[in-house]
């Protein structure tokens, strides 16, 4: 046994032959996704490390539903903001008719899910390399400019998005500043709270033998990647592996001494051929 409890890890090469890869999305998700990887041949198993809770209080919501058909555009950070906003619409609130953005496929599918029009949808094609909120600005930017040039007055865009456990915005402000220095004014919401798991026993015996086994972990989230050191700050992360869907996530991994760290498509199909090349 190495000293301190710390387990074994094997060499970061690759050692040819098939991978475990560990699904760190919140639980609704992680269970979707790991199971799509699965359907492309690749051995996972999910481990979620952001808990997703509703808000304590959600009559502020019922509120800003009010100011809904005011809006030139909806935008949703997640699949979760999309259900858990749709979920506090009033009943007596008819479905918005303007437009709803979103940063990927698992958002414009909580949308469809949700009754939202599909003509009304706005988000990056299905084969953008990324799917964050750069890409959906330049599926948006000539319509934002448009409406800036039309409208008498100053149109307006609402952000929906989670808070973190101190019930704060949490997330990026890139969009809202991109959005306010075209000429619109941006206001944003909370829907729902984004937490860190208590990682019971269980839970640490598994993350102790993915470690000692070598498997990858697959991060769509820098936040994730945060609470599993911060949960497990005694074992050897500077051995470790990962896969992160996006290079802000896999600049951060590699600021927090991550031994090994890769980039793959945040796509599913593009995704799994990039993870199977690790094998």
């Amino acid at each position: 046994m190495p000293p301190s409890g710390l387990v074994q890890v094997p060499s970061l090469e690759r050692q040819g032959h098939s991978i475990r890869v560990m699904v760190t999305r919140p639980e609704r998700e992680a269970k979707v996704w790991a199971a799509a990887l699965q359907s492309k041949g690749i051995d996972c198993e999910t481990l979620p490390l952001i808990q997703i809770t509703p808000l304590p209080e959600t009559s502020v919501l019922a509120s800003v539903w009010a100011g809904v058909p005011s809006h030139l555009a909806l935008m949703f950070v997640s699949a979760n903001a999309v259900r858990f906003f749709m979920a506090a619409r009033p009943a007596a609130q008819p479905m918005p008719n303007c437009r709803a953005w979103s940063t990927g496929p698992g958002t414009d599918s909580a949308l469809l899910a949700a009754g939202w029009p599909a003509e009304l949808i706005d988000s990056p094609d299905a084969t953008s390399s990324q799917f964050d909120s750069e890409a959906l600005w330049q599926k948006v930017q000539e319509r934002v400019d448009l409406a800036v040039h039309q409208c008498p007055s100053k149109p307006s865009v609402l952000i929906v998005r989670g808070a973190d456990a101190q019930g704060q915005l949490a997330g990026r402000d890139w969009l809202a500043r991109q959005l306010m220095s075209a000429g619109l004014e941006v206001s944003q919401t909370v829907a729902y709270a984004r937490q860190a798991p208590v990682l019971n026993v269980a839970q640490r015996h598994r993350i102790e033998k993915a470690l000692a086994e070598g498997a990858w972990w697959l991060f769509s989230s820098s936040e994730a990647a945060q609470h599993l050191l911060e949960s497990c700050p005694d074992l050897p992360w500077g051995q470790a592996r990962a896969f992160a869907t996006h290079p802000r996530i896999a600049q951060r991994l590699q600021a927090a001494g991550w031994g090994c760290v890769q980039t793959v498509p945040a796509s599913l199909e593009a995704q799994a051929v990039s993870i199977k090349s690790w094998a």
